[in-house]
């Protein structure tokens, strides 16, 4: 419900297929699904977080879904129309012949998010009248003749006599040459919910496609003090304790509120949870003075004060950890005669971890970039919430950092810079090529620099070394990327909603002398790849050329693991090449 099948969605269940609701339509009980993490309800702007409600008998009011597409095909009377049409059973027969309806293989869909039914009646008519398709005057019926498997072999046909064959259908201007534009449908937040002004071409879709939903989610780590037993106590009271505190400074009716409601320990003192409500306010107000008014999401993921405030505690680590507490991050214990790998600056155990991922939006057609403004994201409730739909999981992990000295001596270097540069501009020129495409002026921005590119394919390399030495599934593991100028670290853990999340495996990689045979293997390994020389000499490979030496025999890795599509790597930038090994970080 957050990564796969969302808001706005389709879903395919049995014979039929379905659009997930916006949240306004869900029946989430608010105590019994809330989930709470301040620092990300700061950043998205709302008051906290629910759950997704599974379907709950007797109730049965789980998730909405509505009927999507609604046109149907029926496969012995091929005709071709509206669902409601059919006369159809509860089983979804046709009503002339009883064979099972099949609903429409193709949608079509903009880069704003916008999602409509396959236009039919305009591709067969090619707008020669302004009937459509549920007109008395024009019955619709698809054929397949089977002769190849191309579109060319899917012909829909009119009874007016007109027909035509959906080769050409999935073109980038194939809409376009129909004069066909964005009807702005919103399917998810009502059948004829629609937003208006939307001048993009839509594209054809198949219903089943990657390319026809996109989550946009943002995710935390719960830091001390937010992850400390005290201040999990404050999360569902939190906003009556801040009115009653704002309205009596000294806390006298917060504290009776406390000892009323609970909130306490046995034989705890009150003035510690009032210490810590004050706390949590004092923080929030600086967050709101640090963080600018329209303070730029993709900015916030790369680094910005959610990543500071987490690299910072996962560098220091804890000293106490009580029970209840869901962070614990110690240094590795010290072994005699067993030094730190080389140019690492620190590596920490992060024992415990706890996550939370909120769908905030989706994309559609093109996937949600680091630096595309240019795209519109799709609104996930047709009135405004409070809340957002979310997951919270628990895990353990390794944090390391790179030598800061040794990086910056490495980064001024001719090669990594070039390379960068190489991926930078391609980068850019690829946002600049969607902006101007959406009619945007704005200047795009990218993450891409050496240290980065540096940083997420190093992160690669040890996730699928460490998926083979500690025996987990290379989707079970996750990166987590801290790029700054002061930032180099990468965290790699196993928030997993099931056993692999907790199993102790990964944190014993983080020992000194594990560590260090790891990054030799990770390194080794990745020299050379069964698709050298071409893997090494590549210079442009991935989506849009997004990546440089990286392959799928190599440093790709599974989607849910990698928190960048898969985009911006180099193998070149971390073990060299046989002609320059110096451009690699560990090259020499």
């Amino acid at each position: 419900m957050i990564t796969t099948y969302g808001v706005g969605a389709m879903v395919a269940i049995g014979d039929r297929s379905y659009i997930v609701t916006g949240i306004d339509h869900w029946n989430v009980d608010a105590e019994k699904f809330a989930i709470h993490e301040p620092r990300l309800q700061h950043q998205l702007k709302v008051k906290g977080f629910r759950l997704p409600p599974a379907w709950d008998e007797p109730a049965g009011d789980g998730v909405r879904v509505r009927l999507f597409p609604e046109i149907h095909s029926c496969p012995e009377c091929h005709r071709l129309q509206e669902y409601r049409r059919f006369g159809a059973d509860r089983d979804g027969r046709c009503g002339g012949c009883g064979r099972t309806l099949v609903p429409s293989r193709f949608v079509v869909a903009c880069e704003n998010g916008h999602l409509d039914e396959f236009p039919y009646y305009e591709w067969v008519h090619r707008k020669t009248d302004g009937e459509t398709v549920s007109g008395d005057g024009h019955r619709l019926s698809l054929h397949t003749t089977g002769r190849t498997a191309s579109l060319r072999s899917i012909v829909v046909e009119c009874s007016c006599g007109k027909k035509a064959s959906l080769e050409g259908a999935f073109g980038k201007s194939a809409m376009k040459r129909i004069s066909l534009r964005c009807s702005g449908a919103t399917p998810w937040l009502g059948r004829d919910a629609r937003e208006e002004g939307c001048q993009a071409t839509p594209r054809t879709l198949q219903r089943g496609a990657s390319a026809a939903w996109f989550p946009v989610y943002r995710s935390a780590l719960s830091i001390p003090p937010w992850s400390q037993s005290m201040h999990k106590r404050l999360n569902a009271d939190y906003p009556m304790l801040k009115r009653l505190l704002q309205l009596d400074p000294s806390g006298k009716e917060a504290i009776d509120s406390i000892r009323e409601k609970g909130l306490l320990k046995e034989g705890a003192d009150p003035e510690s949870l009032l210490a810590a409500l004050r706390e949590r306010i004092e923080d929030e107000e600086r967050a709101s003075v640090e963080d600018p008014e329209e303070a730029d999401a993709s900015v916030i993921e790369v680094g910005g004060r959610v990543r500071e405030e987490e690299y910072a505690q996962l560098s220091e680590g804890t000293d106490h950890v009580e029970r209840g507490d869901e962070f614990e991050c110690v240094r590795p214990p010290e072994v005699p005669g067993v030094q730190r790998p080389p140019k690492i600056g620190g590596v920490m155990l992060a024992k415990r971890l706890r996550e939370v991922r909120a769908l905030e939006s989706f994309t559609r057609v093109i996937a949600p970039d680091e630096g595309m403004e240019s795209v519109r994201l799709a609104s996930i409730s047709g009135e405004e919430m409070d809340w957002l739909p979310a997951i919270e999981v628990s895990g353990e992990g390794v944090f390391l950092t790179l030598d800061q000295e040794a990086l910056r001596t490495w980064e001024k270097g001719e090669g990594p810079r070039r390379r960068a540069d190489l991926l930078r501009e391609r980068h850019l020129g690829v946002l600049r090529r969607r902006a101007e495409e959406a009619g945007e002026t704005r200047t795009p921005r990218t993450p891409v620099s050496p240290r980065f590119v540096l940083l997420h394919t190093l992160s690669h390399m040890l996730l699928n070394e460490w998926s083979l030495d500690a025996g987990y599934p290379a989707s079970a593991l996750r990166e987590r990327l801290y790029v700054g100028p002061d930032m180099a670290g990468i965290l790699i853990y196993t928030a997993t909603s099931d056993s692999a999340g907790s199993l102790g495996g990964l944190v014993a990689q983080g020992r000194y002398d594990r560590l260090t045979t790891s990054l030799h293997g990770a390194l080794g390994r990745h020299r050379w790849c069964s698709q050298d020389p071409t893997c090494m000499e590549s210079h442009a490979s991935g989506v849009d050329g997004l990546n440089l030496a990286a392959c799928h025999a190599c440093v790709l890795l599974p989607e849910t693991s990698c928190e960048n599509n898969n985009l911006f790597l180099d193998r070149a930038m971390v073990v060299g090449t046989p002609e320059a090994p110096s451009i690699g970080f560990y090259g020499e």
